[in-house]
């Protein structure tokens, strides 16, 4: 029986990956710093790591864990757990279990953005803490790969789901719509509704994921739908459930300075070695609204 590590198995991306690979009869270990049923670790802690992967000797391991925050203030926290736990568990791999397959999430917000479909072979853009450890991580994957380590780069792009978290704009409309239908009072307030982006399911991004870790050709490809919509439109869309305007319910904030007008992918690597995402917005709309 094939085994797999998942570190950051508490959020949305490692629920739907813990639940994808037990139905392909695989072994899950799940590692997290919070209380669980799980194992209670830290990425950034080398000793641990190392001992963890000698004596596990995972087919397949999955760094997910990262705060997703872009404030500068998690600068410390991001290089800990997205650039030194990496570094941790491809030492660890080369040293002790070098049959290992790795996938680390990488992030469509970090290379540069003209608001043209972004493919992973545009130029990385450090313009924030969080996609400055997301770049540095990546070239660390790409030393240990000339070390014949397999080390697999998914760069995701915005994707929600059911458990996703209430720190998320997405999230926080759906919820002020449901206390909205339920005949409670909500006002939300929100940047700028024009801002373009994907609206995927992490369900899909997943299985994304295992399939570009699963094969021994690509080793580094954007994951998304490769289909942008505007916030607005998922303003109407969760609305529209309510028989309610959003207008009535939302103030905008007109000093907001997004942080990009439009992120869209280009998923075409993927595509070739069979992988689309499947939810549509509506679809996806109707499932967290129904949650």
């Amino acid at each position: 029986m094939q085994k797999a590590l998942i570190f950051g198995i508490n959020g949305q991306d490692g629920y739907y990956l813990n639940r994808l690979l037990q139905q392909q009869q695989i072994e899950v270990v799940g590692v997290s710093r919070s209380t669980g049923n799980w194992l209670q670790g830290n990425v950034a802690d080398h000793p641990f790591i190392e001992q963890l992967i000698r004596e596990q000797q995972p087919d397949y391991i999955f760094h997910l864990a990262a705060h997703s925050s872009v404030q500068h203030g998690l600068l410390f926290e991001h290089q800990a757990t997205i650039v030194n736990g990496a570094i941790n568990i491809f030492e660890s791999v080369y040293r002790h279990s070098p049959h290992s397959k790795i996938f680390i999430t990488g992030s469509g917000l970090q290379f540069q953005n003209n608001g043209e479909p972004v493919s992973e072979k545009n130029d990385f853009c450090a313009t924030s803490a969080y996609n400055l450890a997301r770049i540095e991580a990546v070239f660390a994957a790409r030393y240990f790969r000339t070390k014949n380590i397999r080390i697999y780069v998914g760069y995701l792009f915005h994707h929600d789901s059911p458990m996703r978290t209430r720190q998320h704009l997405n999230r926080q409309i759906v919820d002020a719509v449901k206390q909205i239908g339920s005949g409670k009072k909500a006002m939300l307030m929100i940047g700028d509704i024009k801002v373009e982006k994907e609206f995927g399911f992490a369900g899909d991004i997943v299985q994304g994921i295992f399939q570009l870790i699963k094969q021994d050709v690509l080793f580094e490809a954007c994951i998304g739908t490769g289909k942008a919509y505007s916030i607005e439109k998922w303003l109407e869309i969760c609305f529209s459930s309510i028989h309610k305007k959003w207008q009535d319910y939302v103030q905008l904030k007109n000093d907001y300075v997004p942080e990009f007008r439009r992120l869209l992918s280009d998923p075409s690597a993927i595509r070739k070695i069979k992988w689309e995402s499947q939810t549509g917005i509506e679809e996806l709309a109707k499932m967290m609204l129904t949650a």
